[in-house]
C-alpha cells in the first residue's frame, strides 16, 4: 500500500472551492487593491522619510536614485504592494468562514476569531523579528561586507526600500507557519503523523519560499527560514502534548 501523502478526502477539493471562492470575488479585490494603490502611493513619501531617518541606513552608505522615474515608479510599487495586502487578508478572513477546512472544526466562529488574532500576533512577532534583528544585522554585515572589499556604498533608493519591505514580508508570512500546521491538523485536512513523515520535505519547501521572498543572499535565506521552521515544530510539539487520544 502507498505510505505517500493522503488527502482527507473530504479535502480534494478544497483548492477547487478556493479559487471559485477568488473568482467570485474579483471585483471586491480588485477594488480593494485599487483603494490600496490610492493610499500607498501618497504615503510613500513619509514612509521614505520614515525609513531614511529611522537609523537603519549603515554608516558611509548614501543613498541614491539613478533614473528620473526612479522614485514615482517606486511610489506605484508601494500602492501597490499594499492593495496586495488589503486584498489577501480580506480574502483570507472572507473565506475563512466559506470553506470546508473551518466547517470541520467545532465552533467555527470561534475559531475563525482565534486564528485570526492567533494570526494578528505572529505578524507582529514577525514584523518586530525583521525590524529590530533581521533588518539592522543584515543591512550592516552587507555595508561592511563591501566596504572591506574597498567597494564604495552607494544603494539605489529603490533597492534599498525593497530590500526591507521583502524581509518584513517573508517574515510576516513566514511566521504564519505554526498558524497554517495547527489550522490544518485540527480541520482534518492532514494528520500529524503525516506532517512528521514528510517533514524533510516542508523544511526543504521553507527554504525554497524563503528563498523566493528574502533577499538572494545565503544569510538572509538562513535567516528567514530558520525561525520558521522552528515555529512549525513548535507547532507539532504543541499537537502531540495537547492530544487527547
Amino acid at each position: 500500500m502507498d505510505d505517500g501523502l493522503v488527502i482527507n478526502p473530504e479535502y480534494r477539493n478544497l483548492f477547487r472551492q478556493i479559487s471559485s471562492h477568488i473568482r467570485s470575488r474579483a471585483k471586491s479585490i480588485a477594488i480593494l487593491f485599487l483603494i490600496g494603490l490610492t493610499i500607498g502611493i501618497p504615503l510613500s513619501h513619509s514612509l521614505v522619510d520614515w525609513l531614511l531617518d529611522a537609523g537603519l541606513v549603515p554608516d558611509d552608505v548614501n543613498i541614491i536614485i539613478l533614473t528620473p522615474v526612479e522614485f514615482i515608479m517606486l511610489q506605484v510599487r508601494v500602492g501597490a504592494w499594499l492593495g496586495f495586502i488589503f486584498a489577501v487578508f480580506w480574502l483570507l478572513l472572507d473565506g475563512a468562514v466559506k470553506t470546508e477546512l473551518v466547517k470541520n472544526i467545532p465552533n467555527p466562529s470561534v475559531a475563525v476569531t482565534k486564528y485570526a488574532l492567533g494570526g494578528i500576533f505572529l505578524m507582529i512577532c514577525g514584523l518586530a523579528y525583521s525590524w529590530y534583528l533581521l533588518t539592522p544585522m543584515l543591512l550592516d554585515y552587507l555595508a561592511s561586507d563591501a566596504q572591506a572589499a574597498g567597494l564604495s556604498t552607494d544603494w539605489r533608493l529603490s533597492s534599498f526600500i525593497g530590500f526591507i519591505g521583502g524581509l518584513c514580508f517573508a517574515c510576516v508570512i513566514g511566521f504564519q507557519a505554526p498558524l497554517f500546521t495547527l489550522l490544518s491538523i485540527n480541520s482534518g485536512a492532514i494528520s500529524k503523523d503525516e506532517l512528521v513523515l514528510y517533514r524533510r520535505h516542508i523544511w526543504f519547501t521553507t527554504f525554497v519560499l524563503g528563498a523566493a521572498f528574502s533577499p538572494p543572499d545565503p544569510l538572509s535565506l538562513f535567516l528567514v527560514a530558520v525561525p520558521i521552521i522552528l515555529l512549525f515544530e513548535a507547532a507539532i510539539i504543541w499537537v502531540t502534548l495537547t492530544d487527547k487520544n
